[in-house]
């Protein structure tokens, strides 16, 4: 048995554009020798692996190929060259429901949609009494499907994909369906496939669950493979796609691709550049001085603001990345503006290791709006908050923005700048403690 599920190699998808219908129809009926139509290839080239047991993450903006790739691994579309080997059942959650005839009863689309998915009826009718307790449609099962309401047709449509047992699961965008109790009910299947080692191919635009329960992340871009690895580094590059300048994303590719060292990583300049947050930082003078500064930050931006300092600081004022949960503190940023900026935003974040967002605000999120900012202005930014997060490790993240044209522009982010441990004596869930007031009393 080979040791990968899924095995995708060279593969690209070209679509024929064409101006208008009379090129399509007279290059259909061969009365035209010329080429009549644009090329435009929704993937070019791309390869990656999925192996047995791994949950693998694919990420990108809209347009990046996500759901082509997706299509052509489940059979809905062909190829334009490449090859493609699967090694396994496959269930796939994409369009929900796409098969489904609207003048059939539920129960029977149950079975028409199993046969179509290789089961015999003996097999399918073994699975449902689970797809139907899933579904929890009642009586509605025998009733035509176009009688359906919207969350009738997806809660049967996912309960029928998720039960027949497949060994490859691949889901896009399809885990947040139906009401709040179905989805948890969703999100618990999942969980419930990962760890029976079932191999999953997961799209989504939530990077927190893309954090939560990917192994490894490809990320995609008009149609190309960027590159792949830990979710987070994969996660950190894609929101530079997403906010950065064009000359922040070209140098995303140059990194995809290899061509510069991680500690090249930069606000303009080398690390020595003054828009770098390292400047000056063992001046005695700077509150980042107090600081063990993270040497892999993720830092970009288009160095029309740069943060220059901050400072995290305990309750009595004392310099400190250890905080006592439950206690008050205070972060404070400075922040100097090399061009002129209409209304900035201030950010921070708290991320676990993993890279899943925790907490954080922004001076947009607070109403503290910041209008007609010159060059040469200097802001300080200051957050005062109490510490309720359960204890661990976080890493912390601080970012000065704004919208240019309508779109979210990044002037200088700083990913991961610094840990920040929260001590506790208390255990609670999740990540955040709600300091409840529990009361116990024999009646």
């Amino acid at each position: 048995m080979s040791e990968y599920a899924i095995r995708v190699k060279d593969i690209s998808k070209m679509y024929k554009l064409y101006e208008n219908n009379n090129d399509r129809l007279k290059e259909a009926l061969g009365f035209s020798k010329q080429k009549r139509y644009k090329e435009h290839y929704a993937l070019h080239h791309v390869s990656f692996d999925v192996n047995r047991g791994e949950t693998v993450g694919i990420i990108g903006t809209n347009g990046a190929g996500k759901s082509t790739i997706l299509k052509i691994i489940t059979g809905v579309l062909n190829p334009t060259e490449g090859d493609l080997q699967i090694a396994g059942r496959i269930s796939a959650l994409l369009e929900l429901g796409a098969g489904f005839n609207q003048e059939y009863s539920g129960m029977e689309n149950v079975y028409l949609n199993g046969t179509m998915m290789g089961y015999s009826r003996e097999e399918i009718e073994k699975r449902v009494p689970t797809i139907l307790e899933f579904a929890d449609i009642g009586d509605f099962i025998h009733q035509p499907v176009k009688t359906y309401s919207s969350g009738m047709f997806v809660r049967l449509a996912f309960a029928l994909a998720i039960n027949i047992d497949p060994e490859i699961l691949v889901v896009d965008e399809a885990l947040s369906v139906g009401d709040v109790f179905f989805q948890a009910k969703c999100y618990k299947k999942f969980e419930e496939f990962k760890k029976a080692g079932k191999t999953i191919l997961f799209v989504s635009h939530d990077l927190g669950s893309i954090a939560k329960y990917c192994d490894r992340v490809v990320l995609l871009n008009k149609g190309e493979k960027l590159s792949e690895g830990k979710p987070k580094e994969m996660i950190d590059m894609y929101k530079k796609i997403l906010t950065g300048s064009e000359e922040d994303k070209d140098e995303v590719e140059k990194e995809a691709s290899g061509n510069i060292k991680q500690e090249e990583k930069k606000v303009g300049g080398d690390t020595t550049d003054k828009l770098s947050v390292f400047y000056k930082a063992d001046d005695p003078g700077m509150w980042k001085s107090h600081y063990e500064i993270n040497k892999n930050v993720d830092q970009y931006g288009n160095k029309k603001a740069v943060i220059r300092d901050f400072a995290i600081l305990d309750e009595n004022g004392n310099y400190t990345n250890t905080l006592i949960k439950g206690s008050h503190f205070t972060m404070k940023t400075k922040v100097e503006f090399m061009e002129d900026v209409e209304e900035p935003i201030f950010t921070y974040t708290f991320k676990t290791v993993r890279g899943v967002d925790v907490t954080g605000t922004n001076t947009m999120y607070e109403k503290k709006e910041i209008k007609n900012v010159k060059a040469g202005d200097v802001y300080e930014i200051t957050y005062e908050q109490d510490i309720d997060l359960t204890g661990g490790d976080y890493l912390l993240s601080m970012s000065c923005t704004g919208y240019e044209k309508g779109n979210l522009t990044a002037y200088h982010r700083c990913y991961d700048l610094v840990s920040v441990t929260v001590i506790s004596d208390k255990y609670n869930v999740g990540f955040y403690d709600m300091n409840s007031k529990t009361t116990v009393r024999k009646l």
